[in-house]
């Protein structure tokens, strides 16, 4: 049942927003001391992320293997298709934050959006069921045979993105909701959202281990349809303990009945219908204070509406106005990480099936599951996060005098470098990897294990989660600190969407390459015999695109200016 905003405290930051319509007023102290939000609200919602990323990562991980086996695409096609789903479902949070923060609050949207994941996850289930229904179950030999009718496939694509859908609703509330929890006007509460931030990735990385152990040996070794049931199991649960705190939580009004994104997109409007106005007088009407200098066309919409045009055209406030400049000036950030994001692309494609072809063997002849290899980022996540969090920031905040140690625009660059550094190693490791195989005299035998330990791909995913640790959270942080206080679930929106464009920007890459480099007695790139493919190159491009990527972030993170009154 959707809780009473009437009757549950206020937030600080929504206190800002509705102090013309409401007469509450909260202290600092109050808030702290309030039954509701805090810590103990934030852990429920943490362990709600936890389910979400089992779920999500218990379909995500091992995807390309199902694709590539069962469906029976190529592995250009079936990277094609995981990355495009991949950036479609971090693009679609964009949307469940838009109808979140405009019309039906945090709380309702997780609650819908919980309800279309779980249906998407049991569809995608029964979906893994089909072939041995109709009589035609998928047998594994050296080489799949594809078992799935078209009619099927299609079944599976929509269950799948139906996934994405429910997660593109939940994702951007959840942590927005989670951060509600702490006021960003208290400097105690301020600290501990920081620290939220942290503990919530944590928390999320923690399922994506998980999954990552048990759901892809599932998968690998017994059957899809439990494979794919159990993280459809473990988001039945996440709701549940949603549920279970909804009384501990603190909730935000929705602004004054109108839509904060429609707020932003009149301003442009109005700028852009005004753009041959001059701006030399003094705008009129409800303007108490100057607009700033930056991003200075925008100014325009403060401009009086021509009085001989019959529409009714109001005005722009300054807060308006200076509501979009934030937005607008976020611009330049989101664009220099995609490559970061198109990093990120490799791990659960072409990582994976470099995994596959190497020696998994442990003692007692156990195969690793090559999907599970992806659980040494998050290891180390988990590892890294609380040394970060405990020793580097405290140390850091002493040198700084900033409550977060460094910044997060330091923090976001320090991991893009670290994301290049991986990109190199990776390379390095492929060349060995080839170099192995010619060797061995195995270019030509797709099927047979290379003599070499799947141990050497560990260095690459191990900087991949240190890289993590910093960029990831450090967006998160960045992009829900400086967005305004009613677009938080936009700002959440704003750095999955990162991820989304990097996904099909990954997607093109790729499609391009291997239609350049492959062709009548060539081999792509990306070829299906992956002894005779060209990985190294590809990962030696992204090296060099993350270096020019670092250059073109430091340029603008040392011009951005922070939002007034932001915690970073």
């Amino acid at each position: 049942m959707a809780p009473n905003t009437q009757n549950t405290p206020l937030l600080d930051h929504d206190i800002e927003v509705a102090v013309s319509e409401s007469k509450a007023s909260s202290s600092p102290t109050a808030i702290r001391s309030s039954t509701t939000g805090g810590w103990r609200s934030a852990s429920f919602i943490i362990g709600v992320g936890f389910a979400e990323r089992f779920a999500f990562y218990g379909v995500s991980s091992n995807l390309i293997t199902f694709l590539s086996g069962p469906l029976g695409e190529s592995t250009a096609t079936a990277a094609v298709n995981v990355n495009t789903w991949s950036g479609t479902a971090a693009l679609l949070p964009m949307l469940g934050a838009i109808v979140a923060d405009s019309y039906l609050g945090r709380y309702r949207t997780i609650l819908l959006s919980t309800l279309l994941y779980i249906l998407g996850l049991g569809l995608l289930t029964f979906s893994a069921m089909l072939p041995s229904l109709s009589g035609s179950a998928c047998e594994k030999t050296d080489e799949f045979t594809p078992c799935y009718s078209q009619l099927q496939v299609m079944f599976f694509y929509f269950s799948l993105y139906l996934v994405a859908v429910g997660q593109g609703g939940n994702k951007p509330c959840i942590q927005a909701f989670g951060a509600d929890q702490f006021s960003g006007q208290d400097p105690v509460e301020s600290k501990a959202r920081s620290s939220f931030f942290n503990w919530w990735y944590f928390g999320i990385c923690s399922g994506s281990l998980c999954t990552r152990l048990i759901s892809s040996y599932i998968q690998d070794n017994f059957s899809w349809v439990l494979g794919f049931g159990l993280p459809c199991i473990m988001m039945i649960l996440g709701l549940f303990v949603f549920l279970l705190a909804t009384r501990t939580y603190r909730y935000s009004i929705i602004g004054n009945g109108q839509s904060p994104f429609g707020r932003i997109v009149k301003v442009f409007i109005a700028a852009f219908k005004n753009w041959r106005a001059s701006t030399t007088s003094e705008p009129q009407g409800n303007m108490h204070h100057r607009s700033s200098e930056q991003f200075k066309f925008l100014n325009k919409a403060l401009l009086e509406p021509d009085s001989n045009l019959k529409e009714d055209r109001k005005q722009c406030t300054v807060f308006e106005v200076e509501e979009a400049k934030v937005v607008l000036g976020l611009v330049p950030i989101w664009s220099t990480c995609l490559v970061f994001a198109i990093v990120l692309a490799q791990m659960p494609t072409f990582f994976t099936k470099q995994g596959d072809t190497l020696d998994r063997t442990i003692k007692g002849g156990f195969d690793i599951p090559a999907a599970s290899l992806q659980s040494f980022t998050s290891l180390i996540i988990i590892l890294f996060i609380p040394l970060y969090d405990r020793i580097f920031v405290p140390i850091a905040s002493a040198l700084t005098r900033k409550p977060s140690g460094i910044t997060t625009l330091q923090r976001i660059g320090t991991g893009i470098f670290l994301s290049a550094i991986s990109m190199i190693v990776a390379a390095l490791v492929e060349k060995k990897r080839l170099e192995t195989a010619q060797e061995y005299a195995l270019v030509d035998v797709s099927h047979v294990t290379i003599p070499m330990g799947v141990w050497w791909l560990i260095p690459q995913y191990l900087l991949i989660g240190v890289s993590d640790v910093f960029t990831m959270v450090g967006l998160q942080e960045f992009f829900y600190d400086q967005v305004p206080n009613e677009l938080r679930s936009v700002g959440v929106a704003l750095y999955l969407s990162i991820f989304g464009v990097g996904n099909f920007m990954s997607s093109f890459l790729i499609s391009a390459i291997d239609e350049a480099t492959g062709g009548v007695g060539r081999a792509s790139w990306f070829s299906n015999n992956l002894n005779r493919a060209h990985l190294d190159y590809f990962y030696w491009l992204l090296a060099g695109l993350s270096v020019v990527e670092l250059g073109v972030f430091t340029y603008f993170a040392k011009s951005y200016r922070y939002k007034s009154g932001g915690t970073i």
